[in-house]
């Protein structure tokens, strides 16, 4: 199993390229960072239940964030853990992410989710009922552009007449996640992605399984599955191992630079009890 960092970084935490730098000496394979773009005074109830942690509040942009973990390092795999794709724009975020991969030399490994706050996606200009039909039209636009010298789309949601757009991805294919919890997580997985990004343990193993034996009888290659936000903990690393998670990224907390350096140590020390 490999093994990655994920933080909700702020502008309360360890500046990310120091985070970079300090998460490749340690031997971690990747960092990984969520999105969110702004949260409404009047947002949607929070998922886990009680009061929206602040961190949401204060996350910073991926791409800038992650473009500066980039400069300091030279083998760390630069993930979202997610970007709300349905909040961007994809001819946009299309340049941005091959840019990305680009000046990285290919490392970009690109989560992508739908979201649950619908507010916050609402203020994009995108229905919340037909977020998952939005997300799956600009990743699909966003291959054509990464792929193509002369890309078009027409969809119901994304529409452009033939275009160039370089940068071109280092990665052929650039590997697209895609998160989710339910069984229709599978599906998008071989329907327009790559690999698999859970967040949520309950019903993981069964959901690895049913993805992987969908790949094979569809003559895909087998997908990756990387668990966003795992615990330093035996055990559940030794849950995640079970359910043949590839890849455990380690979640560290949205604190002061000395904090963090102490997680990260200390999911240095478990990681090396399973490598």
């Amino acid at each position: 199993m490999r093994f990655g960092l994920s933080i909700f970084a702020t502008d309360t935490t360890m500046p990310p390229g120091d985070l970079g730098r300090l998460a490749e000496q340690r031997g971690f394979a990747s960092l990984f960072l969520p999105e969110h773009t702004h949260i409404p005074v009047d947002h949607a109830p929070y998922p886990a239940g009680g009061e929206l942690p602040e961190k949401y509040k204060r996350s910073l942009d991926p791409f800038v964030a992650l473009a500066a973990v980039a400069g300091a390092t030279t083998t760390l795999r630069l993930g979202f853990g997610i970007c709300l794709l349905v909040q961007r724009d994809p001819l946009i975020t299309a340049k941005a992410v091959a840019s990305l991969d680009w000046i990285s030399g290919g490392r970009v490994d690109f989560g992508i989710g739908a979201g649950w706050d619908r507010p916050e996606i609402e203020h994009h200009g995108t229905p919340f009922d037909r977020r998952f039909k939005v997300m799956r039209e600009r990743t699909e636009a966003m291959r054509a552009l990464w792929t193509q010298e002369e890309a078009s789309f027409d969809g119901e949601f994304v529409s452009f007449a033939p275009s160039w757009s370089w940068p071109k991805p280092v990665q052929d294919p650039l590997p697209v996640y895609i998160g989710g919890n339910l069984d229709q997580s599978v599906e998008r997985v071989l329907r327009y992605g790559d690999h698999y990004l859970p967040n949520r343990k309950k019903g993981l193993a069964e959901r690895i399984e049913t993805l992987r034996t969908r790949a094979e009888e569809r003559g895909r290659p087998r997908p990756d599955v990387t668990y966003f936000g795992a615990v330093a903990d035996p055990e559940e690393i030794e849950f995640l191992a079970s359910a043949d998670v590839d890849q455990a990224l380690i979640m560290l907390p949205t604190a002061p630079a000395g904090e963090v350096e102490e997680a990260v140590d200390h999911a240095a020390e478990v990681a090396a009890r399973f490598r």
